[in-house]
Parts: structure tokens; C-alpha cells; sequence
């Protein structure tokens, strides 16, 4: 994946005029991430007021093109990476850096009704996280689990599904590129994104608990 053009991501957010040289080595280590080829990576505007200094990115699968209009919802998945930076550190984070995660997606019928379904997408991050090696504290977060049926001239399938997962955690070293991966590698998972190089040949016929 060729690095992100960071500059329009990052943002003071305490009238701060010069940011910090740490704070500047962990923005350009988000840049630098691998991540699934169907994912796209790039700068948002940070929220304000959340740290004295703050960057954003925004991630988006990306999927074929189809005209055909699913039963259940399904294809959609997006996602959000803040991090937030306060160089005297925050009592409840335990450090200077702070990732927020939000990530949506469209999931079918069969999983949005499996009961361990919040359990299961816990686990894609806290593995993903560990599995990288790189130390963090203070983890946290929610997974929601939501259906709804569309009635009348609303576009859309007439039945749509979505996980919900936020999450928070502080990352103890500027090395940022993991961390990146490891949330665009649970948002593979909850867009049901087959292994990088890997083609279902019947992607019709593809549900979430085909993963492995």
C-alpha cells in the first residue's frame, strides 16, 4: 500500500502551534500501514477538543459492483481510526496515546441471530491486537448487534443487519503501523473480505461463517 498523504489528518486541537516530534513520528507510522487490498485508507477531519493534539483515518471496503439488490444487507463496511495525543498524559488512559476505534458493517441474517456474535467480534480485535506484538493497555469498548426492516418507498434491502463495534486502547510507543493493521484486519472480518489473494469463486453464495 503506498503511505498516506498525512498532513491534511492531523490537527492541533488545544491551540497548540507546534506539534510534538512523537506525536509527529506516530501520525507518519499510521502512514506507513499494509493493509487488504479491497480496504481503502485515508485522512478525516479529527474531532475536537478530545486531546491537545489529534489525527483521523477513514476506511472503507470496497466491493465489486453489482445491480443486483440483496435480500438481507450485506457489502457495506466502514470504519474510523482516531488517535489522540496528550503529551502529560492522561490519568485514565495509563499513557500519552489513545486509539478510538468505530467500525460498522453489513452482516447477513444467519449471524446478526447468532447469540455469540458480540463475543466472536471482541475477539477479532483482541486477537488482532496481541497477535502483532506491539504493547497496549487499557482496553475497552462495545459490540452492538442491530436488524431492521425498510417499509414503503425507502431504498435498500428490505432487511438490514449491522455490527457495531467501538473500542479504545492505549498504544505505549510511537510504532502505530500495527495498530492500524490490526483494526483494518477486523474490519476485514466483519465486511466478510476473504484472505488478501484469495477469490471466492461463488460469492453468492458467501456468508460471515465461511471465515476462517
Amino acid at each position: 500500500m503506498t503511505p498516506l498523504d498525512i498532513r491534511d489528518g492531523a490537527a492541533p486541537t488545544g491551540g497548540t502551534p507546534r506539534e510534538p516530534a512523537s506525536f509527529r513520528a506516530a501520525v507518519d507510522a499510521m502512514g506507513t500501514a499494509t493493509v487488504h487490498p479491497r480496504i481503502e485508507l485515508a485522512p478525516i477531519r479529527p474531532p475536537q477538543r478530545l486531546a491537545p493534539f489529534s489525527y483521523a483515518l477513514g476506511a472503507e471496503v470496497v466491493h465489486p459492483d453489482t445491480p443486483v439488490v440483496p435480500t438481507d444487507s450485506e457489502g457495506d463496511a466502514f470504519g474510523r481510526l482516531i488517535l489522540l495525543h496528550d503529551p502529560d498524559g492522561d490519568e485514565a488512559w495509563h499513557g500519552v496515546f489513545r486509539l478510538v476505534a468505530y467500525i460498522q458493517a453489513d452482516i447477513d441474517a444467519a449471524l446478526a441471530a447468532d447469540p455469540l456474535l458480540p463475543e466472536v467480534a471482541w475477539s477479532w480485535l483482541v486477537d488482532s491486537l496481541e497477535s502483532r506484538g506491539e504493547p497496549f493497555t487499557a482496553l475497552g469498548g462495545t459490540v452492538t448487534a442491530t436488524s431492521s426492516v425498510r417499509y414503503g418507498d425507502i431504498a435498500g434491502p428490505p432487511r438490514a443487519h449491522q455490527l457495531e463495534l467501538r473500542a479504545s486502547w492505549t498504544a505505549m510507543n510511537t510504532e502505530m503501523r500495527r495498530h492500524v493493521e490490526a483494526f483494518c484486519e477486523v474490519l476485514a472480518f466483519a465486511a466478510g473480505l476473504p484472505p488478501a489473494g484469495i477469490t471466492h469463486l461463488r460469492p453468492d453464495s458467501y456468508t460471515h461463517t465461511d471465515r476462517p
